[in-house]
């Protein structure tokens, strides 16, 4: 795997060429970048996947929903759909993809839609639904067509001091100087304490600017659920209990 990655990386030095011109193109104004009446918040990474986008977005629904009305725009990963789709109480994973649908799931009062464009989608919303107060746009960091009035970008405790390359080489969507364009900072994933030692070092690594603001998250499980029949009981977790792990995310490594 090791000489394969190696083989990848002239495609990823042109892959990191491409990506420069590309900001540098927003960031002198050539290419335009699309702001709204409403607050919009970006949440996301510059890794591909295991950063917990999915939580951090519920995390915030939960936080905002009791005192505004709040939408949820996705991509829509992996949908059979296509273009603006908005989704409804008994929408499934393959019409608006799993993430969106598991949001809707939880949250079936507040708006959710996906769309491959996210202005479109968030004009969309606007157009349906112009009482909205907030509207989160997730794993957005990349998609600088909108400029959202707050820019929230993950990264990962456990792959915070490894050397990652660019795609396709390895898993980095833009080059780690790209965290420059964020407003806030979270660190995901840490272990639950955290020494005062351990998060200066984090910040010599981050090297975050004055006014960015520089959060930790760890992972707090809630109870077991029964999937398999309709009661409940719930298993006590204890030495005589056999466990199969079945995990759908990108980075198991903290479970």
């Amino acid at each position: 795997m090791a000489l394969f990655r190696k083989l990848l990386f002239p495609f990823s030095f042109l892959y990191g060429l491409i990506i420069y011109l590309r900001n540098v193109l927003y960031d002198v104004g050539i290419l335009k970048s699309h702001s709204f009446d409403i607050p919009v918040i970006s949440v996301g990474n510059i890794a591909v996947g295991g950063t917990g986008k999915t939580p951090h977005v519920e995390y915030l629904v939960r936080l905002l929903k009791d005192q505004y009305k709040i939408a949820v725009l996705s991509r829509g990963y992996k949908r059979t759909t296509s273009d603006y789709f908005l989704a409804e109480n008994i929408s499934d994973a393959s019409e608006i993809g799993d993430e969106p649908c598991q949001i809707k799931q939880k949250f079936p009062d507040i708006q959710v839609a996906v769309c491959e464009d996210r202005v479109e989608g968030v004009k969309n919303l606007l157009k349906a639904f112009p009482d909205l107060d907030v509207v989160l746009l997730d794993d957005a960091y990349q998609h600088r067509q909108i400029r959202p009035n707050l820019s929230i970008l993950l990264i990962d405790y456990n792959s915070l001091f490894k050397n990652r390359m660019l795609l396709p080489a390895g898993d980095l969507r833009e080059p780690f100087t790209a965290k420059k364009r964020a407003d806030i900072l979270i660190v995901t994933k840490t272990p639950e304490i955290i020494s005062d030692k351990e998060k200066e070092n984090i910040l010599k690594k981050l090297k975050p600017r004055k006014d960015q603001k520089v959060f930790y998250t760890y992972i707090e499980y809630g109870l077991l659920t029964n999937c398999f029949e309709n009661t409940d009981h719930i298993p006590t977790l204890d030495e005589n209990l056999s466990i199969m792990l079945f995990c759908g995310v990108a980075n198991p490594q903290p479970l």
